[in-house]
């Protein structure tokens, strides 16, 4: 196996770094010897006399557990490059030319819907991918009509909820190098799951326009025409940032635009100060649409966010203080400016707040800030504090991810973390939480506790158990009737645990479960989750896991009728009786350190049914039940919807750099508002008795570097 990464902020490791290079190992006398050929045109350093290299070797023992390294690897210190030791005395090295060149060209069969039956039409295209290096750090890349034919889908989901689905980026060229762009203006637990200014999943988006002016035959995707972005670290730390990517006009039916040519472009610059325990820096987003008359009244013509953010680390590095602040400013029409005060981001249209809509807005404008006290090394306490703001008018969703505005969030962690083996367990870790939500204006929409412990026990078994509990003061949930009045939360619990297996061991086993309830007894729900991973040998390993829930959701939002914020307009929403599946595999083959087999499938099926039809009457009741009164509106509904999506991929690299991909992508998909239950045998027959969409991918690329 040969594997590389980059590593930016000193211990966070981008795995899609994807360098040109060659290894070879034996087995003699001495043991195990590996030789590394690593081309200086692969790496980055200053044209100097005297150069100073960091350098760490490390052994991962995977029957103990345990990590041999040099220098020594202190796992309580923050940080991973600072670790290192230094390779001194390196002299003679002039800065290498620094440019490859890779083209490609793809070849493609697919299945596409035509009226009551399929065709496969078969497309050829070429494109070429380019890096040059500017300067000894600082380096160009770009692509023209990249393709990324040969990249995993996404996992199947259905979203009930008010707010967008997020998705990771997946696509070689925007996760390479993608750490200088970080900007991050929300996180989850202890800065984890992220998202920030820019979330390149923006770029190449599926069409925005086709529900309104698509049909069948509507591309999935927008073609991104070309892309470059120049990054690197200067003189005295200063590292820079700079993106530029171009897509183009999509048409549906009649010709009509369901995406215009748009331009997105981003630049990051951040400063190391302090030998570098610190930093400061700035991003600046903007992304421009040539609109015309049928997507002028739908699309913001213009958006553009700027932000300045720093970090200080101090008490020999185990506390760390950052910040950031930002701003926002989106144009368009007086139709699509009323859309965005109107969308689920920011809903200015709720009848009890102080935000007011405006109609005759061609613009909008917010800000955001963001302050983090933190503790990640020295003795076993961990914690961190958080306070976020975002303003009502705050908007970043044209080249970010937002799910909402106008919103303050406070949240605490404290832990005890116990790296060194003791008798009764080889790590533990105890995490306790608070978190509390409001709007800018002061009303409460969140609070809770949580709690969750993880254990490794003697045997390297693992065993973890956690708990939520809620909104035990009166908190209210201001998205959940979609522009309607602020509906009161009741008291809510959540709690789960889990084992895993002895991963040394040629197969793994996990088994989690959980249950959870809210509305006084009214919304409860459970789940399961068993999977286990296969590593029959050092070539092939696999792994097949399972999710069902069964769920009763008491208050799911069904519709709005009438117009928003009159009083006469009805706020429904009705009981949902829902039981979901998913079922993942995945199985890996290496047949030599240049050929590999991939192979990922997801059937996912889920069904629903709604009864007990209700709309909102005293939406702040304190008792649950005086929140709703009956609503005549007939029969709810309900949904049947079930999808596969299979991705298989051999990868070849038949000279150093240069690869052929062989990809087959398959999917089915049933859509259906009719009510249905459950029915594992009968769901399963279904969805592999619907017609494929199946992609035949060819796609040939050749490195050199001139």
């Amino acid at each position: 196996m040969k594997r590389d990464f980059y590593v930016y902020d000193d211990n966070n490791e981008d795995a899609t770094w994807d360098a040109v290079w060659d290894v070879a190992t034996r087995i003699d006398s001495l043991g195990w010897v590996a030789e590394f050929r690593i081309p200086f045109s692969q790496i980055r350093f200053n044209n100097i006399e005297d150069h100073t290299f960091g350098f760490m070797v490390v052994r991962d023992v995977a029957r103990t557990s345990a990590r041999i390294s040099w220098p020594l690897y202190d796992h309580e210190k923050q940080g991973y490059f600072s670790q290192m030791g230094d390779l001194s005395g390196i002299r003679g090295l002039s800065a290498p030319r620094r440019l490859e060149i890779m083209p490609y060209v793809v070849t493609k069969n697919e299945t596409r819907p035509s009226g009551s039956s399929f065709n496969h039409p078969q497309s050829i295209s070429g494109g070429a991918d380019l890096k040059y290096g500017l300067s000894s750090n600082l380096t160009l890349d770009a692509t023209i009509n990249p393709d990324f034919g040969q990249v995993e889908a996404d996992p199947s989901v259905l979203n009930l909820s008010a707010f967008e689905q997020f998705f990771e980026e997946r696509r070689p060229f925007f996760l390479e190098g993608a750490g200088i762009f970080s900007f991050r203006t929300a996180c989850g637990d202890i800065d984890t799951q992220c998202t920030g200014l820019f979330y390149s999943r923006r770029i190449g988006r599926s069409p925005q326009l086709a529900g309104v002016y698509g049909d069948e035959t509507s591309p999935m995707n927008t073609t991104i025409l070309s892309a470059a972005k120049v990054g690197g670290r200067l003189g005295r730390g200063l590292s820079v940032g700079f993106l530029d990517a171009v897509t183009q006009r999509e048409q549906g039916a009649g010709g009509a635009t369901i995406e215009p040519q748009t331009n997105y472009a981003v630049a990051r610059l951040q400063q190391s100060l302090f030998g570098g325990t610190g930093d400061i820096g700035t991003m600046i987003t903007a992304v421009d649409r040539s609109l015309d008359a049928q997507s002028t009244p739908y699309l913001r013509g213009s958006a553009y966010t700027g932000g300045i953010d720093l970090r200080k680390r101090f008490l020999n590095k185990n506390y760390e203080l950052t910040a950031y602040v930002a701003g926002s400013l989106v144009r368009g029409s007086q139709e699509a400016m009323t859309a965005t005060q109107l969308d689920g981001v920011h809903r200015y249209q709720r009848p009890d707040d102080n935000i007011s809509f405006d109609p005759n807005r061609t613009s909008l404008s917010g800000n955001a800030e963001r302050l983090t006290i933190s503790k990640f090394g020295g003795g076993i306490t961990r914690f961190q504090s958080v306070y976020q703001r975002f303003s009502p008018g705050f908007e970043t969703n044209d080249v970010g991810f937002q799910p909402r505005a106008d919103e303050q969030m406070f949240r605490n962690w404290f832990a005890l973390q116990f790296n060194d083996p003791k008798k009764a367990f080889r790590r533990a870790f105890f995490n306790f939480n608070t978190f509390q939500t409001w709007t800018t204006a002061g009303l409460p929409t969140n609070m809770s506790l949580n709690t969750n412990w993880h254990v490794q026990f003697p045997n390297q078994m693992w065993g973890h158990i956690g708990g939520n509990f809620g909104n035990f003061t009166p908190t209210y949930a201001d998205r959940e009737a979609r522009g309607g009045p602020a509906v009161r939360r009741s008291q809510d619990y959540d709690t789960w645990t889990g084992v895993e297996g002895d991963g040394r061991k040629k197969w793994t086993p996990y088994l989690f479960v959980g249950a959870y309830g809210s509305d006084a007894g009214h919304s409860s729900g459970k789940w399961i989750n068993p999977s286990i991973d296969f590593r029959v040998s050092s070539r092939f390993s696999a792994s097949l896991g399972a999710n069902y829930e069964t769920q009763i959701n008491d208050n799911q939002w069904v519709g709005n009728f009438g117009v928003s914020g009159v009083d006469t307009t009805h706020y429904t929403f009705a009981r949902l009786d829902q039981n979901t599946l998913s079922l993942s595999s995945r199985l890996n083959f290496t047949a030599s350190p240049t050929l590999s087999l991939q192979f990922y499938a997801q059937p996912f099926i889920t069904t629903g049914s709604y009864s007990d039809w209700r709309e909102l009457a005293n939406p702040r009741a304190e008792k649950y039940e005086d929140r709703y009164k009956p609503y005549l509106g007939g029969d709810p509904g309900g949904f049947d919807f079930k999808e596969l999506r299979s991705n298989t991929v051999v990868r070849w690299e038949y000279r150093p750099g240069s690869t052929l991909f062989f990809v087959w992508q398959q999917g089915r998909e049933l859509s259906s508002d009719q009510p249905s239950e459950f029915n594992f045998r009968h769901d399963i027959g279904n969805l592999f008795s619907l017609h494929p969409s199946n992609t035949i991918l060819i796609k040939a690329s050749y490195w050199f570097n001139p």
